[in-house]
């Protein structure tokens, strides 16, 4: 079977009172765990689940620790740069092993997926 490619936009920001980024970041595990490759990027609130600082309340799941594993297990992330600028978060603060992106890039992922999601 040939492998698909899923896209994940992930919009939401981490804790904010909806589960929708930590749900996205299971979809990638589970796609990239049944063969699939799988992008994910980061997005207006989204871009905080890729901040290096970022912790969770108690009793919730560790989303940049999910994000570290999905790009260890083969995932490419990226996170809207203008986003970051906006927010006044710096390069510096985003988790390694992701990179800026812009809206050329997310298009060209767009066009290029067979399958993509937003959270």
């Amino acid at each position: 079977m040939k492998q698909k490619s899923l896209l994940v936009i992930i919009g939401s920001a981490p804790y904010g009172g909806s589960d929708a980024a930590w749900n996205a970041l299971r979809l990638a595990d589970t796609a990239l765990k049944k063969g699939d490759s799988v992008r994910i990027f980061l997005i207006n609130a989204g871009v905080d689940a890729g901040r290096k600082e970022l912790r969770p309340p108690e009793n919730y799941f560790d989303l940049a620790e999910m994000l570290r594993n999905a790009v260890a297990d083969g995932a490419e992330v990226k996170y809207c740069k203008t986003c970051i600028d906006r927010c006044g978060i710096g390069t510096g603060d985003m988790l390694d092993k992701i990179n800026t992106g812009s809206m050329a890039i997310l298009h060209d992922w767009i066009m290029s997926s067979d399958r993509t999601v937003t959270f």
